[in-house]
């Protein structure tokens, strides 16, 4: 097959990662990390790994994430991220970016620079994200602590937090400030439309997640590589306790890890000249990346709804369908977020193809953002180990509320456009919930979660007023609700709210 020479491909993946209790451990920075990934991908292109670095004119990086919110990094910080990875390997590309926030991160930018070489106006871009948040905590504390800090010169194209539409003073004042708290509500809320009870659907989330370890027990980049039973991952004890329902600690996302990951993309064109050999070459069939409504406009709080959109737009521009799929990788930073894709595609959670190529975030480890990238590196040895399969990857960010998709295989194929932006259009002009921020009266409890702060309880909910079904935010110390929230099954359950000014309040 003739292609056009600007044609993207992947030729090459790297991963690094070191555990504290590792005896080789060296207490590497995220940049040390993600150099060693970026290493790792220039040798897995097969060709030339000086001159294939010299030829980088686009380098991005996933922000890691120690630098994705106000607290400050406590082992110092490279000014400019992407551009000392590049300088370790001695590349000075023109282009240098740093992502916004979110675990959609890695494939977005591989669908967004892939379609950049496509038009011309790249023709080889690293692209590479790391998180040391383990070794931040390990030395926090410490005398003979590390210094990451360093200063590099050269440009630097910061595309900021973009959290914009993620929070509001309203979530925030109701205890909505972190991604458990904010998963369990959405998880809660999916339990309602299952009609099991909440043992049952903690069994159910068991059994998710259950042979994800037994995928992170054998990959030596795993943060936890112990494979676990049902019953270990569901039942609260000291070691796995309790952070809110219905999430015992190892079912929730590991974020004290030290990894990093790296893809190299090529034009064939460029892939020729610098003697990547073919059988290295994996092409990106379809892709697509969509925004969900935000959280509290959204008609069913359990799914999110263009992220399914995202999968199907993606094997449409691929021209195949789900079942074509060999290998799977999808964002599992919570249960909720896997049950969503399988939910809309139909996919059984126990599909014997697997859900996971790593092990999935709680097990194989997922600090923030850079997770997908390990889950593009493995999908991309699979592929090239089964000429001609389709792998697809599934990157979430958000509370739920972006989604990139990449389906990969070696089958060469020409670049193709997507609908993202029709399809982003469509899901803007969906209906929205209308929301009482200052409620009173009776109501129903739609979701819930409690928080456990330094062991005091406080009961979140998501509520609909019986006056009008518009939907509000309460919380509650109230014990008889707190045991409701705990030991019972509050869904549909009758409480009274009344408005204050720092929040709302509600009770039995």
């Amino acid at each position: 097959m003739r292609l056009d020479p600007h044609t993207p491909v992947v030729v090459g993946v790297g991963q690094a990662a070191e555990r504290i209790d590792d005896p080789y451990y060296r207490a590497m920075s995220a940049v040390e990390l993600a150099t060693a990934a970026a290493r790792a991908a220039l040798e897995d292109c097969g060709a030339d790994a000086a001159k294939v670095a010299a030829a980088i004119d686009t380098v991005a990086g996933v922000r890691q994430f120690e630098i994705s919110g106000p607290a400050q990094a406590v082992l110092g910080k490279s000014n400019n991220y992407p551009r000392s990875v590049a300088r370790r390997i001695d590349a000075d590309p023109g282009r240098a970016i740093l992502e916004i926030v979110g675990g959609q991160g890695p494939q977005h930018l591989i669908n967004e620079l892939a379609g950049e070489i496509a038009r011309g106006r790249s023709e080889v871009t690293l692209i590479f994200g790391s998180d040391a948040t383990s070794t931040t905590r390990y030395f926090a504390g410490s005398d003979n602590r590390p210094d990451f800090s360093e200063t590099v010169e050269g440009s630097l194209e910061d595309r900021g937090h973009g959290l914009e539409g993620l929070i509001s003073r309203y979530t925030v004042i109701h205890g909505l400030v972190d991604a458990p708290t904010q998963y369990a509500l959405l998880e809660n809320a999916r339990r309602a439309g299952t009609g099991l009870g909440p043992a049952e659907y903690l069994r159910s989330m068991g059994e998710l997640f259950a042979p994800f370890t037994k995928v992170a027990a054998g990959n030596p980049f795993a943060a936890a590589p112990v494979e676990r039973s049902v019953e270990e991952l569901i039942t609260v004890t000291e070691s796995n306790r309790m952070i809110a329902e219905p999430y015992p600690r190892l079912l929730v996302a590991r974020d004290q890890v030290n990894q990093g990951a790296a893809a190299l993309l090529m034009s064939v064109g460029a892939a020729q000249r610098l003697g990547v050999p073919q059988e290295n070459w994996v092409y990106l069939h379809g892709y697509a990346d969509l925004a969900e409504q935000s959280l509290l406009d959204r008609p069913d709080l359990g799914h999110a709804p263009s992220a399914v959109l995202a999968v199907r737009e993606a094997l449409r521009v691929a021209g195949i369908g789900i079942d074509d799929v060999a290998t799977f990788d999808l964002y599992s930073c919570f249960p909720v977020a896997v049950f969503n894709i399988c939910d809309g595609m139909g996919i059984a959670p126990d599909d014997p193809r697997g859900l996971t190529l790593t092990g999935g975030l709680p097990f194989f480890g997922g600090a923030g953002n850079n997770y997908s990238m390990h889950g593009v590196a493995e999908t991309v040895v699979r592929m090239r180990s089964a000429p001609g399969q389709f792998g697809l990857v599934g990157a979430n960010g958000g509370i739920m509320s972006k989604y990139s998709v990449g389906v990969y295989s070696t089958t060469p194929v020409e670049w193709k456009p997507d609908r993202s932006a029709q399809l982003q259009a469509e899901i803007d002009a969906w209906p929205k919930v209308a929301v009482t921020e200052h409620p009173d009266g009776g109501g129903v409890v739609e979701t819930y979660t409690v928080r456990r702060d330094n062991g005091r309880l406080t009961g979140i909910i998501v509520g609909r007023l019986d006056a009008d079904e518009t939907r509000f935010l309460a919380t509650t110390e109230d014990e008889g609700l707190i045991a409701l929230l705990t030991d019972g099954d509050p869904l549909g359950q009758p409480i009274s709210v009344r408005s204050l000014e720092y929040g709302n309040r509600c009770r039995l």
